[in-house]
C-alpha cells in the first residue's frame, strides 16, 4: 500500500470491500484500507490522506466485531476536528447507528414514516400503551443486517423476550417499538441508492418475509447461501432484488430531501407503500452495499460509479 495515500478507506468487513478497492486499484488510486475492527490511532498524528471515506457498518457486532463502531466513531470525530475530510463521516454515521435518530429527523421532515416508541426498559413501555397498536416491530436502535428485528403482539411478549436472554439488550441497550405497515409482498419494498446526492439507481426488494435485506451478494447472492451471519434467520424464500427504473419522481424527491438533510454522501434509503395508499420512509443507510446485478440492469457498474465520484472529491 503507498505510504502517502491519496483515500483511506475505513472499513470493517472486508468481502463487503472487494469490488470497491478492486474498482480504486484498475484506476490507479493511491488508497490504503484502515481495519477498524482491531486498530489504534494518536490523537497527535496528523491525517494521513487527502479524503477519508468510511465504510464502516453498524451490524459489525454480529460479525464479532462490536468495538468496531466505537473506534470508527472516535476516529472520524478526531480526523474531522484536525480538518480532514471524511465523506460519510462522524454525523452521518452517528445518525445511521440511530433509528431513533432517523426517525425523528424524518417526523421532522414532514415525511409520513412509522410512529415509534424508543425505550431501555420493556416495562417502561406501559406508559405508552394508549399510544400503540397491535402488532408492532420489535427492533433494535443500533440497527444491521435486519438483526434482532421481530413482530411482536403485546407488550407482556416483548417483557418476555428482554426476560428470556437479557444479552437481546446489546450492544446498544436501546430497542424501538415501531408501527407495523403492511405491504404487498408481490411488490416489496423499494431502496433507492444515492451517489454524491443524485440517485443512482433504484430497486424493488421482495422480502419474503426477512428482515436481512442487505443489497451485498455476499449476504444474499443471486444463487446459494449468504455468508453474514444473522441469528435466528427466518425459513423463507431467498430476498430478491429486481431493478426497479419506474420508480415515482416524486419519491425519489423526497429520498433526496432526507439524503441532503442527513448530509449523506452515499447511501441507500428505503420506503414501502402501503394498502391503504401511504408511501411511507423508514430506513437511511450510510453503508451502501451496491448490487451489480441490479446496476447491470441500468447499464453500468455501480462501484465504477463510485470510483468516479471518489476522484471527483480528490480533485475538489
Amino acid at each position: 500500500m503507498p505510504t502517502t495515500p491519496d483515500l483511506i478507506v475505513l472499513h470493517e468487513h472486508p468481502e463487503w470491500q472487494k469490488p470497491l478497492f478492486a474498482a480504486l486499484q484498475r484506476r490507479g488510486v493511491a488508497f490504503e484500507p484502515f481495519d477498524v475492527t482491531r486498530a489504534a490511532f494518536s490523537n497527535t498524528a496528523p491525517p494521513r490522506a487527502r479524503l477519508y471515506f468510511n465504510q464502516a457498518s453498524p451490524s459489525a457486532y454480529l460479525r464479532g466485531n462490536t468495538r468496531a463502531v466505537p473506534l470508527a466513531l472516535a476516529y472520524m470525530r478526531t480526523l474531522q476536528q484536525q480538518g480532514a475530510r471524511v465523506l460519510n463521516g462522524a454525523d452521518v454515521f452517528a445518525l445511521e447507528l440511530s433509528k431513533s435518530v432517523q426517525a425523528t429527523l424524518l417526523q421532522t421532515l414532514g415525511i409520513d414514516t412509522p410512529r415509534s416508541i424508543t425505550f431501555n426498559e420493556a416495562a417502561a413501555l406501559r406508559a405508552h400503551a394508549h399510544e400503540i397498536t397491535w402488532p408492532a416491530v420489535l427492533k433494535p436502535d443500533q440497527g444491521g443486517s435486519g438483526a434482532r428485528i421481530e413482530v411482536v403482539e403485546s407488550i407482556e411478549q416483548v417483557e418476555a423476550i428482554f426476560r428470556r436472554d437479557p444479552s437481546y439488550w446489546l450492544p446498544d441497550n436501546l430497542f424501538l417499538l415501531q408501527e407495523y405497515l403492511p405491504h404487498d409482498p408481490e411488490q416489496g419494498i423499494v431502496r433507492l441508492e444515492f451517489l454524491g446526492g443524485q440517485l443512482l439507481y433504484a430497486m424493488r426488494v421482495k422480502t419474503h418475509g426477512r428482515f436481512n435485506l442487505c443489497p451485498s451478494p455476499v449476504c444474499n447472492p443471486d444463487d446459494g447461501d449468504g455468508i453474514c451471519e444473522i441469528p435466528a434467520a427466518v425459513e423463507a424464500p431467498p430476498v430478491e432484488f429486481f431493478a426497479y427504473p419506474e420508480v415515482p419522481a416524486a419519491a425519489v424527491a423526497t429520498a433526496q430531501r432526507i439524503v441532503q438533510a442527513a448530509r449523506l454522501d452515499v447511501g441507500g434509503i428505503e420506503y414501502l407503500e402501503t394498502p391503504d395508499g401511504r408511501r411511507v420512509f423508514y430506513d437511511i443507510n450510510a453503508n451502501s452495499n451496491l448490487r451489480p446485478s441490479v446496476a447491470a440492469e441500468f447499464g453500468f457498474d455501480p462501484f465504477e460509479r463510485v470510483v468516479d465520484y471518489l476522484v471527483a472529491q480528490l480533485r475538489a
